[in-house]
């Protein structure tokens, strides 16, 4: 999201050409599928983790552009809000202690550009949404300077029409209307990435989609929002109003929402682009001079820029990547529903656990999703998002069951399994799913432990007591110790 986009105006001829050349992208993708050699032989594993920056007193700090500064480092890029930064961590095969190479690198980067960020009075907190934000801080002021946020949320308001409404109900109820997409900036997330072939492209994203509620349930880290207590995990309702293109019109005409879960399961990668070209109005329909067809047939990897930036603005939580290293062309499920924190070891056991299931599930020769309908498990994913750890979800061959129920009986045999495929060591393995279990036999993830902090301070002033959670948790944080032992 991040990609540099020079501020413009768009003509309706610039929409037509567009259009045009993202279907002549989508021509040359499917031939690619058919006849291109892509990137199959050693498959990697990627994440990246968006942060929030506070003041000493814990409330943001609008100093990203400053921070990055001083931060001086290509592996930390700018995000949305001015509050908000993102790391990418190298790429690793888990087989070669990949794991623990995630988690020691992203402590040592946090942990020195936590020291040079401070400098400037900024400082890193790993939680979906920072819970000290205010509504002046969601305002068109508190966006980043890269000109791509600006135009993108110009757009966003120009395709609805009207200002964004955000309604959600949980233990307290918020209802506000917003005149940009800066509440978008609230949610920050991890996202986990797993490289596979485009025949088996299929079976990882209808696992990825099939286990999206469990994974919810199990990490949730976002429970308030402008001061009020809402879903355990409040991202994923903000996140799909928040960017929200259509009015109340067209959403009863049953246009399709830019944040999406979906609507079935696919047979093809191919299926996915192909929905977003069909369904889909570009938002930013900057188009170059590369000619794809011609690249292709003269033995060249086209770059697809125009297919890519339009994936890129429709936000499915499992989302496919085109992308093209040393010289040849990859697909990725980039799994982008978790928030970010409590801590990077928590942050590293969720994706132990996802790159362990998914790849059980999609490599098993009776698929999940053939017992499961789309709609169900579209429902696990905003029943996990609303009840967190607590979450009751319906499972093939189970029935409705408690999410860490179902982990601790079913689904950790099954991401030991495949960790072990992996190639990851036992030793690794019985660390990272270690605190998986150790989370659900406690009942606590993120959420839940603020929430009961919270329970604890009822009579205080509702930020104060934010503030005083948000600090003890910034302790645990910077600690490292897994939070259901806070």
């Amino acid at each position: 999201m991040g990609e540099e986009v020079d501020a413009q105006e768009f003509t309706g001829a610039d929409r037509t050409r567009h259009r045009e050349k993202v279907r002549r992208c989508l021509d040359v993708f499917e031939r690619m599928l058919r006849e291109s050699a892509f990137d199959t032989d050693d498959p990697m594993t990627g994440l990246e983790m968006e942060l929030n920056l506070v003041d000493e007193a814990g409330d943001p700090a609008l100093r990203n552009a400053e921070a990055l500064e001083a931060i001086a480092d290509p592996d930390f890029q700018t995000e949305l809000g001015q509050f908000n930064i993102e790391i990418n961590s190298p790429p690793a095969l888990l087989r070669d202690g990949g794991l623990t190479a995630f988690e020691e690198g992203l402590r040592r980067s946090l942990n020195e550009a936590e020291r040079r960020s401070a400098e400037v009075g900024a400082h890193q907190v790993m939680i979906g949404i920072l819970p000290t934000l205010t509504d002046a801080h969601l305002s068109i002021d508190a966006i980043s300077s890269n000109p791509r946020y600006r135009l993108l949320s110009e757009q966003v308001l120009h395709a609805r029409g009207e200002d964004i409404s955000i309604d959600i109900r949980g233990a307290d109820v918020l209802r506000t209307t917003a005149d940009s997409i800066l509440p978008e900036a609230a949610c920050t997330s991890t996202q986990l990435h797993v490289q596979t072939a485009p025949d088996r492209f299929a079976s990882y994203w209808n696992a990825s989609q099939a286990i999206a509620g469990v994974q919810l349930a199990l990490a949730a880290n976002s429970p308030y929002l402008l001061g009020k207590q809402l879903w355990r995990e409040t991202r994923v309702p903000l996140f799909e109003q928040a960017t929200d293109t259509r009015s109340e019109e067209l959403k009863a005409q049953g246009v399709r929402p830019r944040v999406w879960f979906g609507e079935r399961w696919i047979n093809s990668v191919f299926d996915l682009f192909e929905e977003n070209v069909r369904y889909f109005p570009a938002l930013l329909p900057v188009t170059d001079d590369e000619d794809p067809l011609t690249v292709l047939e003269a033995g060249g990897i086209p770059n697809l820029s125009e297919l890519r930036l339009h994936n890129g603005t429709i936000y499915r939580w499992n989302r496919p990547v085109y992308d093209i290293s040393g010289g040849r062309p990859h697909l990725r499920v980039e799994n982008r529903l978790l928030a970010a924190g409590p801590t990077v070891v928590d942050t590293v056991a969720n994706a132990a656990f996802y790159f362990g299931l998914v790849r059980t599930l999609a490599e098993s020769e009776r698929p999940l999703w053939s017992q499961m309908s789309f709609s169900a498990a579209e429902e696990n994913f905003h029943t996990a998002a609303r009840d967190g750890v607590d979450a009751e979800i319906y499972w093939p061959g189970v029935g409705r069951v408690r999410a860490t129920e179902l982990v601790l009986r079913r689904l950790l045999p099954q991401a030991h399994e495949g960790l072990a495929a992996w190639g990851v060591d036992r030793a690794e393995v019985d660390r990272y799913l270690g605190i998986i279990e150790s989370r659900c036999l406690a009942g606590t993830n993120g959420a839940e432990w603020f929430v009961r902090q919270m329970a604890e301070r009822e009579d205080q002033d509702r930020y104060d007591a934010i503030r005083s959670v948000l600090a003890i948790y910034r302790e645990g944080m910077h600690a490292n110790a897994p939070v259901h032992t806070w």
